[in-house]
């Protein structure tokens, strides 16, 4: 009989089970921006719900946004032959990739939230 071994994956990973044979499967966790994006909902329309599938496409659109801020950071740092990922590489990357206003209203929030978070 061949030893209970504890093998993982991307997915899902065995844990062994008290009685020794038996195992049982935990799934790995899905992160989501739901919690945020049902917040920020709340703040502004009270009243107003959303559907998974909107959810869904929300998270997608998050997801998309922090890829590409990230990615033309990066690109940034390295154009500048720089090691170290700063606010101002983030700002530049936010006035590169979002609209005007759009643009002005992000920086403003990042700045907001950055100074709110380094004066605790």
């Amino acid at each position: 009989m061949p030893a209970n071994k504890s093998v993982g994956s991307k997915a899902s990973k065995t844990v062994k089970a008290a009685s020794g044979e038996k195992t049982r499967r935990t799934k790995k966790r899905q992160e989501t921006f739901a919690i945020y994006i049902y917040k920020v909902l709340k703040q502004v329309h009270a009243d107003i719900g959303i559907s998974k599938k909107a959810m869904s496409i929300m998270n997608s659109f998050i997801n998309d946004s922090f890829d590409r801020i990230a990615l033309e950071s990066s690109k940034l740092v390295r154009f500048n032959k720089r090691k170290t990922l700063s606010s101002r590489e983030i700002q530049t990357s936010v006035k590169l990739l979002l609209p005007g206003e759009l643009a002005r209203h992000a920086i403003s929030e990042g700045t907001k939230a950055v100074t709110k978070f380094t004066s605790q």
